[in-house]
């Protein structure tokens, strides 16, 4: 079983938010699928669904984003799933709007939530996926810029990463993520070039 898991806070007051890219992403994902989140043996909703490449679990934890590690552990446990069969989605500050970043491993690069399930999971060797929210006007909060809503235009283009976002998760199910990083990391393709370095800004408390 594959567990892909969207990164994101809980509550009315945070969707739509940019730090909610992850939950929208596996909300698709659940939608392509019909797919219905339910409760979970964690804290956090998740969907069941049954391509044919195998079972796949989609997760939305239900910890606040600093503490995601809490539910990424406990459903991997519970199911017992290897760390070579989880994806995590999350969004990021330091790409531009709507680039996408596919990694097999990695430093946190400034994310708390990536921050937190290495240390539950105790490495930090599982598949990640960034999706760029843009950083806007440099001299605003960091912590008020992710956790507000796209405007119009940006939402726009956020749609289209979202659905490209979805179409990676599938290819990591169904090809494994050595092919999701060749097709949507390639220039000429839907990028992601950036290496992870941990140099980016710090993700805000939330």
């Amino acid at each position: 079983m594959k567990l892909i898991v969207g990164l994101g806070n809980p509550g009315r007051r945070y969707r739509g938010t940019r730090h909610n890219v992850g939950f929208e992403v596996v909300d698709e994902l659940a939608r392509r699928a019909g797919a219905t989140f339910e409760a979970a043996p964690a804290e956090a909703l998740m969907a069941r669904t049954r391509p044919s490449g195998g079972g796949v679990l989609l997760a939305k934890p239900l910890t606040l984003m600093n503490l995601s590690g809490v539910a990424v552990a406990e459903l991997a446990r519970y199911f017992r799933i290897d760390v070579a069969d989880l994806l995590v989605v999350a969004d990021d500050a330091n790409l531009p709007l709507g680039r996408l970043r596919v990694r097999a491993r990695g430093s946190d690069g400034g994310h708390r939530g990536l921050a937190s399930i290495i240390e539950r999971l105790g490495t930090p060797v599982f598949a990640r996926m960034r999706v760029g929210v843009g950083r806007g006007d440099p001299r605003r909060d960091l912590a008020d810029h992710v956790l507000a809503r796209f405007d119009a235009g940006e939402r726009v283009l956020m749609e289209d990463a979202v659905a490209r976002a979805a179409d990676a998760a599938e290819m990591f199910v169904t090809d494994g993520i050595d092919e999701v990083m060749n097709r949507f990391n390639r220039p000429d393709g839907p990028p992601a070039d950036q290496e992870e370095d941990g140099s980016g800004q710090r993700q805000p408390e939330s």
